[in-house]
């Protein structure tokens, strides 16, 4: 865990319930993380970025946009990133690339992190709700959560998380389509189910509705995925 905050502190939680151990950091340093790290238990520890890069095999950043530059590059070679963040101008400045949507935040990150395989998660849910939501596979209306990304194997990885944290997965395609799921789309926040979730991913914020081809295709078996080309000009 790089970012320490409401959506890192709650993924953690969730992790710990899962089974995996969780290295958490924040930009404060190790020492600021006692009562969460006591919370979490014995399967949790703090540490620098530096050492939560290296030492996860899934590695989630959770901190603003515009600290993305102090995340550590080297460390995450050849890892599953993912990617939580949503741009916030308000909070962040005014960036002229997201704002003409020639890129998305998440290819910001992957441009940071060059050798790393980012894959956009977690960044549509209230974050309270990673841990209140969660439900069994098979029960009826299971939440969705999206993913994008542009490595099979990374999201593959990825939905076999969230999987396990309790939600359905829809693939949103790669990271150029992770807009579909950003901050004033149909999507973002909304309880969907699979078959609601995907819909939304190609309703346009504006009302209107993508021309596009979707098929399915499986990522955690038997969960179905939406697969989602590109916009259409």
């Amino acid at each position: 865990m790089i970012g320490a905050g409401n959506i890192g502190s709650q993924v953690a939680r969730a992790a710990i319930v899962s089974g995996y151990d969780v290295v958490i950091s924040n930009s404060r340093g190790p020492e600021t993380l006692v009562d969460l790290v006591a919370e979490l238990g014995p399967r949790a520890r703090a540490g620098t970025s530096e050492e939560a890069a290296a030492a996860g095999d899934l590695v989630v950043v959770a901190v603003p946009l515009k600290a993305i530059g102090d995340v550590p590059a080297e460390p995450l070679v050849g890892k599953t990133v993912i990617d939580t963040n949503n741009y916030y101008p308000r909070r962040e400045g005014n960036i002229a690339a997201l704002d003409e949507d020639s890129v998305t935040s998440s290819e910001l990150l992957q441009v940071r992190l060059p050798g790393a395989h980012v894959v956009k998660a977690f960044n549509h849910i209230y974050a309270r709700q990673i841990t209140t939501d969660g439900m069994p596979p098979g029960t009826p209306n299971r939440r969705a959560l999206a993913i994008a990304g542009d490595d099979p194997v990374a999201k593959r990885r990825v939905a076999e998380l969230i999987d396990g944290f309790g939600f359905d997965v829809v693939d949103a395609g790669p990271l150029a389509e992770s807009w579909r799921i950003q901050p004033g789309t149909p999507g973002y926040v909304q309880r969907f189910n699979t078959e609601e979730l995907t819909s939304a991913l190609w309703r346009l914020p504006n009302g209107g509705v993508d021309k596009l081809a979707l098929s399915l295709e499986g990522a955690v078996d038997p969960t179905p995925r939406c697969s989602v080309p590109a916009r259409q000009p």
